[in-house]
């Protein structure tokens, strides 16, 4: 099993910056992928960034030139920095990730328990 424990989220202005960050523990061998999702109540959850192992990264156009992703491979952590947040930023985001199992294989999805960001003055 593998745990993703998030933190960062909160409420700030227009224009301001917040840091998500998310910690995949447990067991497996190593990551192979992490990245942020958000989701609005009665809306699928959307793709905002990631990140597979070797660096490529991919965002969603909405956010693109406004977040950056990055990964400790040390730490099994991945960071979402937010900056020139808007109030449509305004979302639960959750920490995804997918593992190198012990035996090799990659595994399916996991999921943090998601963090609020309002974006609102």
């Amino acid at each position: 099993q593998v745990q993703l424990q998030e933190s960062g989220g909160g409420l700030v202005q227009p224009g301001g910056s917040l840091r998500l960050s998310c910690t995949a523990s447990g067991s497996f061998f190593s990551i192979f992928s992490m990245g942020w999702y958000r989701q609005a109540p009665g809306n699928q959850r959307e793709l905002v960034a990631s990140t597979i192992r070797g660096g490529s990264t991919n965002y969603a156009d909405s956010v693109k030139g406004r977040f950056t992703i990055s990964r400790d491979n040390a730490k099994n952590t991945v960071y979402l920095q937010m900056n020139s947040l808007k109030p449509e930023d305004t979302f639960v985001y959750y920490c995804n990730a997918r593992v190198y199992t012990t035996t090799g294989l990659i595994s399916n999805d996991y999921w943090g328990q998601g963090t609020q960001v309002i974006v609102s003055s």
